[in-house]
């Protein structure tokens, strides 16, 4: 099985490594077409900012290439946004695999839960479907770090309450995205990297 990571200017590759070793998996780390096209499976990661991303994606001719793929492929955090429609973040159009938006989080100031932006820390994750999350209970709990959030939508498989419900991950053919860094959520994370895998 060949596994590919995206290498890009906005990815948390090094985490996502020692994850992926953790579980005794192997991952070549490239920019290069031909290689990802090869790919068993894709890891698109990414912390950042989007339109500074969209911008070197586009540059480089991977937002047509990601698009294109055919396995199955998993965008965490910035990389899930970027799979989406739209980003509020600096007005940024995404690749459009999903038809999700991502918007800011606006917590409101008379709330007595006191909630910061962005969010950093645990949080449950629950409603869940298809086959990323096997042997998952609802309310497991992962490791989230993120301003912007990708709304609700046809494609959400599983929630997460912050601010208010959003798409703790989605889905759409062969793409797979997750809000939540798998590589930081434990034992939960690694059976999601697991199923993933074995998908």
């Amino acid at each position: 099985m060949k596994l590919v990571i995206i290498k890009y200017n906005a990815g948390n590759i090094q985490s996502v490594l020692f994850a992926l070793e953790r579980i005794g998996v192997e991952a070549l780390v490239t920019d290069d077409e031909v290689l990802i096209k090869s790919a068993d499976k894709v890891i698109f990661p990414g912390v950042g900012e989007a339109s500074t991303a969209m911008n070197y994606l586009k540059e480089r001719g991977l937002d047509n290439l990601i698009k294109g793929l055919t396995q199955p492929v998993l965008g965490i955090c910035l990389g899930m946004q970027l799979m989406c429609a739209y980003s509020e973040e600096n007005q940024t159009k995404c690749l459009g695999i999903f038809d999700e938006q991502v918007k800011k989080f606006n917590p409101d100031p008379q709330s007595q839960q006191h909630l910061k932006v962005p969010q950093i820390g645990w949080n449950t994750i629950y409603s869940l479907k298809t086959p990323l999350f096997t042997g998952l209970l609802n309310n497991s709990y992962c490791y989230f770090v993120h301003g912007y959030y990708a709304s609700k939508g046809e494609h959400t498989i599983a929630t997460t309450d912050y601010v208010l419900p959003y798409s703790a991950a989605l889905h759409k053919n062969n793409f797979y995205g997750v809000q939540f860094h798998p590589e930081k959520s434990a034992a939960i994370g690694e059976q999601i990297l697991k199923n993933f895998i074995n998908l």
